[in-house]
């Protein structure tokens, strides 16, 4: 090894301190497991999320300390003359289908056959005090504006946001968090939230941009609680641009995915557009389970539905009936050439995120990660090769000062990777070690 000064880029820095500074009561780590809306859209009879106490239970004895939800804000403290609604919110997912089962029966997320209901004040006030038996933190984020409403049996949630001008949006969001943050002081939950979003993936849902309002709210909604961390979280934040994130975040709780193989078979089957000409295309045609039925004999969900979710009818159909099996032959068959790729992808945009947080002086979060959209029973992620990109992300995080991040976006109770039991304990410790 050279003695010799090669120039000040060859010195490697040691980033691995804590991008900002984070509350002392607060752990010196998050672990996080996303919930998101699953914890009440999949809380009937006999689903992951029936027994609140229980599911917190367990993901604090796999590690997790803290968890990621979908508080519906706007619902509950919106202000919107949904209160009545919020404490008897009929959960109906989108819709039965012809034939029998449900539209987006094999989805990730959208697995929700409905048929209950629920007190949404009252499930949110058991989720923080099964938190504080079991050593759990809350992120709060909301995914009103991107689908949670989407869910209901009745499109009034929807059409009460809906109503609201865009350039009103994240002023209603800021209101709506001030009011639950007080009503969760008073009930004495203030220490348990780790960090409010305004709103979840703000760049992927039916809000203006965060520099046109977004940004300004926050900053409001800080002065009124100085002594929380509150931001806005990223899809996919300008990785190679990243002061165009505006001043005023709390913290960087941004996204990484790097989609490479999985981008290039949707690409190839159109599955994420809508409208298509002759879709479904040959190539998706070939993937089809057998059963399949024809895209017109399966129809498509309530229209005010989908005008409230960001996923396409021609997404939920082809999940729905996509053979998982082929559609995992065609991942891995065609992997190799994007395996380096996507591993330095995960890598460049963590570090990146990292930089701008500690240029900002602000802790940093990965709320999700690392592949991708899949069907519901396909393995890609949970298999050696998803296994390691998300290793691979957990670890560069932690590397470059991440307070927090997600063992993998699949790795929750209303998904298949949650079996995958000794891998999340043992990743979780090693999280949790740093």
């Amino acid at each position: 090894m050279t003695e010799r000064y090669l120039g000040s880029g060859t010195i490697e820095r040691d980033e691995s301190s804590l991008t900002g500074p984070v509350p002392a009561h607060l752990p010196r780590r998050l672990t996080i497991i996303l919930w998101d809306f699953s914890w009440y859209t999949q809380a009937g009879p006999g689903e992951p999320y029936e027994d609140l106490d229980a599911a917190v239970a367990d993901a604090a004895a796999l590690g997790y300390n803290a968890i990621r939800i979908c508080a519906a804000p706007l619902l509950l403290f919106g202000g919107l003359g949904l209160d009545d609604l919020a404490r008897d919110l009929e959960i109906e997912g989108l819709g039965t289908a012809p034939g029998g089962g449900f539209y987006g029966q094999r989805t990730r997320w959208y697995d929700t056959p409905g048929g209950f209901r629920v007190d949404l004040h009252a499930r949110l006030l058991a989720l923080f005090d099964a938190a504080a038996r079991h050593g759990i933190v809350i992120i709060l984020a909301s995914w009103e504006y991107q689908q949670s409403p989407a869910f209901a049996a009745s499109p009034w949630w929807f059409e009460a946001i809906d109503a609201v001008p865009l350039d009103a949006r994240y002023r209603l969001l800021a209101d709506a968090w001030d009011r639950m943050i007080t009503w969760l002081t008073a009930e004495g939950h203030r220490s348990r939230i780790a960090l409010v979003e305004l709103h979840n993936e703000v760049d992927f849902s039916i809000l203006p941009a965060p520099e046109d309002g977004g940004a300004d709210e926050i900053v409001r909604l800080r002065s009124r609680h100085p002594d929380l961390l509150i931001t806005a979280s990223y899809g996919k934040p300008p990785h190679l641009a990243m002061h165009r994130v505006p001043d005023g975040l709390g913290a960087a709780q941004f996204h990484v995915y790097s989609y490479g193989v999985l981008d290039a078979l949707q690409r190839r089957i159109d599955i994420r557009a809508e409208a298509s000409e002759g879709f479904p295309n040959a190539t998706l045609r070939a993937l089809l389970r057998a059963d399949a039925p024809s895209v017109a004999s399966y129809g498509r969900a309530a229209e005010w539905k989908l005008r409230a979710t960001v996923i396409t009818d021609q997404m939920v159909y082809g999940y729905d009936w996509v053979d998982p099996q082929a559609w995992d032959a065609w991942l891995f068959e065609n992997y190799p050439p994007y395996e380096q790729v996507m591993l330095r992808e995960i890598a460049s945009r963590t570090i990146a995120i990292a930089a701008w947080a500690r240029w900002h002086g602000v802790p940093a979060i990965i709320g999700e990660g690392w592949v991708g959209y899949t069907p519901l029973h396909g393995t890609f992620e949970e298999s050696s090769i998803g296994r390691a990109l998300a290793e691979h992300g957990v670890r560069t995080a932690l590397d470059h000062g991440m307070w927090g991040v997600v063992l993998c976006s699949n790795a929750a109770p209303h998904h298949p990777m949650w079996q995958l039991r000794e891998w999340q304990r043992s990743l979780n410790a090693e999280i949790l070690a740093r």
